[in-house]
C-alpha cells in the first residue's frame, strides 16, 4: 500500500470550532477548547491516521482584526500555518454566516491558496435549517472557488470522517512524518501549560480574558513513575494575582485540581501539579514568553 502524509491548516475566525475539529479528528484533546475567543496562541499539531495516510493538523489561532502585538503575532502564526500546508480548510460557522471577519479572511485567501488545496467546511450545521445552510455554500463557493464543502458539527462528529476520508487522499505520496503513536508534536511541558490555561480561562469567565500566560518552569520524573510539574502563571497586574488565587486560595487550587486530573488522564500515570502566581506587567512584550507560546516576537510588530 503506498502511504501518504502532508499538513492540513485549520483556519478562520476565533470561535468557529477548528480546535474542537482537531480533537475529534485525533481523537484525544491536543488543543485548549473553551467558549472563549482567542484561545489558541500556539501552532498546535495533531496527528490522525485514516487508512495508510497520516495527516497533521495545524491548528490555527483564529483569524481576526489584531489590536496588540500579541494579537498581530498570533494572526501572523495563523496565516504562516496555511501557507505551509498542502490542504488548507477554512471553517465558517453555519449560524453565524459571511461576517465581516470572514470577509476578510476571502479577501487574503487566494495569497496563501497558490499551490495547494483548499476546502470549506461548514461547522454547527445543527443551528440552522437546510435552506440556509445551502444557502450559505452556495454565497462562499461564488466568492472562492473551493476544492470541496464539508457540512459538519465538530462537537457532535457528523460529517467528520467523510472529511477526514477526503482530507487522506489529498496528500502527497510519502512516509509518514511522525511515530505511529504520536498524537501532537508539542512538548508535554507546553500541553500541561496549555491545560492549566484553559482552567483558569474558564475559572475567571471574563476577569482577566487575555492577560495571563503559563509555563511549565519544571518537570521532574520520579522513581515511582509519577512526574512532579511545577509551572509559573504570569499576570500583567497585582490586581490580577489577587483574582487568579482567589479568596483564601480558592480559585487557583480549584484550577490545580482541574489541571491535574485532565493531565493524568491524558498521560495515564500520576502527576504532582504545583502552581505559583508571578506578577511581570510587561509579559506581553517579553520575546521569552512568546517563544514559550511557539510565536514569533518579531511578528508582533
Amino acid at each position: 500500500m503506498t502511504t501518504r502524509a502532508g499538513f492540513v491548516a485549520l483556519i478562520g475566525e476565533p470561535n468557529a470550532g477548528k480546535s474542537t475539529l482537531l480533537n475529534r479528528m485525533v481523537g484525544a484533546k491536543v488543543s485548549i477548547v473553551t467558549h472563549k475567543v482567542q484561545t489558541t496562541r500556539a501552532r498546535i499539531r495533531g496527528v490522525a491516521l485514516e487508512g495508510e495516510a497520516q495527516i497533521v493538523f495545524v491548528d490555527t489561532p483564529g483569524l481576526f482584526r489584531p489590536r496588540r502585538r500579541l494579537d498581530r503575532a498570533m494572526v501572523a502564526a495563523a496565516w504562516s500555518g496555511a501557507a505551509d500546508a498542502d490542504v488548507v480548510v477554512l471553517m465558517v460557522e453555519a449560524h453565524r454566516g459571511v461576517t465581516e471577519g470572514v470577509e476578510r479572511i476571502l479577501e487574503t485567501l487566494p495569497e496563501v491558496a497558490t499551490g495547494r488545496t483548499v476546502a470549506l467546511a461548514i461547522n454547527k450545521i445543527d443551528r440552522v435549517e437546510a435552506p440556509v445552510l445551502l444557502g450559505l455554500s452556495r454565497d462562499l463557493n461564488e466568492r472562492f472557488e473551493f476544492a470541496q464543502t464539508f457540512m459538519i458539527s465538530a462537537e457532535r462528529g457528523h460529517g467528520v470522517d467523510v472529511m477526514r476520508r477526503w482530507l487522506a487522499g489529498q496528500l502527497p505520496e510519502g512516509p509518514w512524518l511522525y511515530p505511529e503513536d504520536q498524537i501532537a508534536d508539542l512538548p508535554m511541558r507546553m500541553i500541561a501549560a496549555e491545560m492549566t490555561r484553559e482552567k483558569l480561562t474558564l475559572r475567571l469567565h471574563q476577569e482577566i480574558p487575555y492577560q495571563l500566560t503559563v509555563e511549565t518552569e519544571a518537570w521532574e520524573e520520579r522513581k515511582d513513575g509519577s512526574a512532579r510539574v511545577d509551572q509559573i502563571v504570569y499576570v500583567s497586574r497585582d490586581g490580577h494575582k489577587g483574582i487568579v488565587l482567589g479568596n483564601k486560595g480558592e480559585t487557583i487550587k480549584a484550577v490545580s485540581k482541574a489541571a491535574r486530573e485532565e493531565l493524568e488522564e491524558f498521560m495515564g500515570r500520576r502527576i504532582h501539579l504545583f502552581l505559583q502566581v508571578k506578577v511581570r506587567e510587561n509579559w506581553l512584550d517579553e520575546a521569552e514568553r512568546y517563544s514559550e507560546m511557539g510565536l514569533n516576537f518579531k511578528d508582533g510588530n
